[in-house]
């Protein structure tokens, strides 16, 4: 099987040509934004694409508009997004026409979307399934028109202080947390809890090229990060610039997407 490696972080690129020598998959170009994955896929001809969703230029999304737009629609390769951000674009890849892989990526689940790929080019080219082509299609138009309708994460939020209810700008949330199941906001001037059930919830209303979750009971935004502090064993925490000043622990699993943001 034949592969692309568009992606604008050089890490990222090798981390996963690394793990696909493991899965009899020929790479056959690597592209760093939007309008180099267009070129590559319509030069090239990839079995599938590992397309990073949020790169400079054309975004992933826009890729695959451009090549409807060019009538490459059924020559459409098997798409696999990479994303940073597990939130609701995430949970709208997971469809039968693509596969998405969250950064950092794991071994195993990169393996999981390499053999889903294959069967589906099995599906595709098998003479029993000759729609599947146009329901992909159909599949990545809905995907864009959602992608590029109005955002759930443009406007302010609820955050209860006391019997008030505030509207915060997302600008002014240094971090959330959650413990029992209550969720507190932090600014630098106040602290609330939002009537939110889980951090994925509130995660939907957020930026997600602003707001990371370092932690899985921690969601920062990182234009509030002070300090990035070393830490024991190779893992690092965030000192905040609220009052307090909060220390916020990243886990292991964000570590090297601390690193490639700040380049560490």
């Amino acid at each position: 099987m034949t592969a692309l490696i568009v992606d604008d972080e050089e890490l990222s690129r090798e981390e996963l040509k690394f793990l696909l020598d493991d899965g009899d998959v020929e790479i056959v170009g690597e592209g760093t934004n939007g309008v180099e994955a267009v070129d590559l896929i319509r030069t090239r001809h990839p079995d599938v694409v590992f397309l990073d969703v949020q790169m400079p230029g054309l975004d992933g999304f826009a890729v695959l508009k451009k090549l409807l737009d060019l009538g490459e629609g059924d020559r459409l390769p098997q798409i696999i997004f990479a994303t940073a951000f597990d939130q609701y674009a995430v949970r709208a890849f997971d469809v039968n026409a693509i596969d998405y892989l969250l950064k950092p990526f794991d071994r195993d689940r990169v393996m999981q979307a390499v053999e889903r790929a294959r069967l589906r080019l099995q599906e595709v080219n098998s003479e029993a399934r000759p729609s599947t082509g146009d329901m992909r299609v159909d599949t990545l138009l809905k995907l864009i028109e959602q992608h590029q309708g109005p955002k759930p994460h443009s406007g302010k939020i609820v955050v209860q202080a006391g019997s008030r209810l505030l509207l915060i700008d997302q600008k002014d949330i240094c971090f959330a947390s959650i413990e029992e199941g209550i969720i507190s906001v932090v600014t630098p001037t106040l602290e609330g809890q939002s009537k939110c059930r889980t951090l994925e919830e509130l995660i939907d209303l957020l930026d997600p090229a602003v707001f990371w979750r370092a932690h899985r009971s921690y969601l920062v935004n990182i234009n509030h990060i002070r300090e990035v502090v070393p830490w024991f064993k190779s893992t690092y925490q965030l000192r905040m610039d609220d009052k307090k000043q909060t220390e916020i622990p990243v886990s292991r699993a964000q570590t090297r997407r601390l690193r490639e943001l700040f380049n560490l």
